[in-house]
């Protein structure tokens, strides 16, 4: 079975931003390989708003559902990090992304105020 780190708690990483300016959710990956899966969510209720697979060569997908990140996310290929651009204070709240291989998942979270 894959082994699994979660970054729990202790290792919640807490942001603050100024409107309109971008930030990054990096995660803990330095380069992706080629069985991955990256599932980016937001707020409590774990709203998807982005996924990748690496394995399939396809581009990443953007929760087109939820109007509030419409063309302003953008996944970085090799390290799974997610952008944020012309940040608003609605997006401020719980981030979590998943990664999973078949060799271990990793989790983390983050807490973005954005002012």
């Amino acid at each position: 079975t894959p082994s699994v780190i979660d970054a729990g708690e202790a290792e919640m990483k807490f942001m603050s931003v100024k409107e309109g300016d971008p930030f990054i959710l990096q995660t803990v990956v330095r380069q992706l390989y080629r069985d991955e899966l990256i599932v980016w969510r937001f707020g409590d209720e774990g709203k998807l708003i982005a996924k990748h697979d690496v394995e399939t060569k396809s581009p990443p997908l953007y929760d087109e559902t939820d109007e509030r990140f419409r063309d302003r996310l953008k996944l970085d290929h090799q390290t799974g990090s997610l952008t944020i651009t012309n940040t608003r204070t609605t997006d401020s709240g719980l981030y979590k992304v998943k990664i999973c291989s078949n060799k271990l998942t990793v989790y983390r979270k983050y807490i973005v105020t954005i002012s």
